[in-house]
């Protein structure tokens, strides 16, 4: 008998919406490349919009305040002139590190020239 909140699947597996809502949250359009540039330490708005071209501002604003809903990421003001926002990985957004690694290894292994050319097994 599955747990409650768990419903079957018709192979007798169960929905796991913990694991549905991670999978939503990490591979919604560009989330994954944001967290990625964050681990490798981007932490000024600037450097995350350099780093990933093709994201418009509007994208990264909205995804930063998404991820930062979610708490993976931390929006800090800098009180400075000009003024700065920096942000930052909470602890559980750097805990996705290993995840990251490991789906970066597996693309490079498997779509080493982008998403149109996959390697043959």
């Amino acid at each position: 008998m599955p747990k409650p909140g768990l419903e079957p699947y018709d192979k007798g597996e169960t929905f796991r919406p913990g694991y549905h809502h991670a999978v939503e949250m990490i591979g919604k359009r560009w989330n994954g490349v944001i967290l990625r540039e964050l681990l490798r330490g981007a932490s000024r708005y600037s450097q995350l919009r350099s780093a990933i071209p093709s994201l418009t501002d509007k994208m990264l604003a909205g995804r930063l305040q998404e991820l930062e809903a979610e708490g993976m990421v931390t929006r800090t003001v800098v009180d400075s002139v000009p003024v700065r926002v920096e942000y930052a990985l909470t602890e559980k957004g750097r805990d996705l590190e290993a995840t990251i690694t490991v789906l970066g290894e597996w693309a490079d292994r498997w779509y080493p020239d982008g998403p149109d050319r996959p390697v043959s097994p």
